[in-house]
């Protein structure tokens, strides 16, 4: 009878042991080693024909010499700007130029830098402004040039120490005025 304990005993507690290993095994398989992230080198564009290159978003499109985006492809440095178009309710309302910008198509905000050119589309007046910074708020539909700030308008330039132009209330903000302008009677 002994003999039938032990085998008993050695038996439930194999069987309670392999029991605790499957539990375990179960519990434990979600828990292995992540696999390695993509490579987070970052995306090199050039020229060549430059009118193949365009980087688009529904807010903007920008016609580039060169760009740098990040390995996701979310944000970048676009080089070398010409024919870029900035759109108000899907048609274009500004054409913008600039040495840099630098931008994030998740939010569509972007920030040109350098020397920046920004021209209203179809304006009887030909306006058009030169600064060197220039930033878009997708979000609120406002892009702003808070540096010192050259409207060009029928051979007139005027200087502003900012200019702001409202896409949603259709309005543009100048700040404070400097230099002169023939007033024409």
């Amino acid at each position: 009878m002994m003999r039938r304990v032990k085998w008993r005993l050695i038996a439930a507690i194999a069987g309670g042991a392999l029991a605790i290993w499957l539990i375990a095994g179960v519990i434990l398989a979600g828990f292995d080693t992540p696999p390695l992230p993509p490579d987070q080198t970052g995306i090199t564009l050039r020229g060549g024909r430059v009118q193949g290159n365009r980087i688009t978003t529904k807010s903007w499109s920008f016609d580039y010499h060169d760009a740098q985006l990040s390995a996701d492809g979310t944000t970048g440095t676009v080089e070398g700007v010409h024919d870029g178009i900035v759109f108000k309710h899907g048609k274009p309302y500004l054409k913008i130029s600039a040495e840099r910008i630098s931008v994030d198509t998740m939010s569509l905000n972007f920030t040109a830098i350098g020397k920046v050119t920004v021209v209203l589309i179809g304006d009887p007046l030909k306006r058009s402004f030169d600064t060197d910074l220039v930033t878009w708020t997708n979000a609120t539909k406002l892009l702003q040039m808070l540096h010192p700030s050259y409207l060009h308008a029928e051979g007139q330039t005027l200087a502003f120490s900012s200019i702001t132009i409202d896409f949603g209330k259709d309005q543009i903000h100048f700040g404070a005025i400097g230099g002169s302008t023939e007033v024409r009677t």
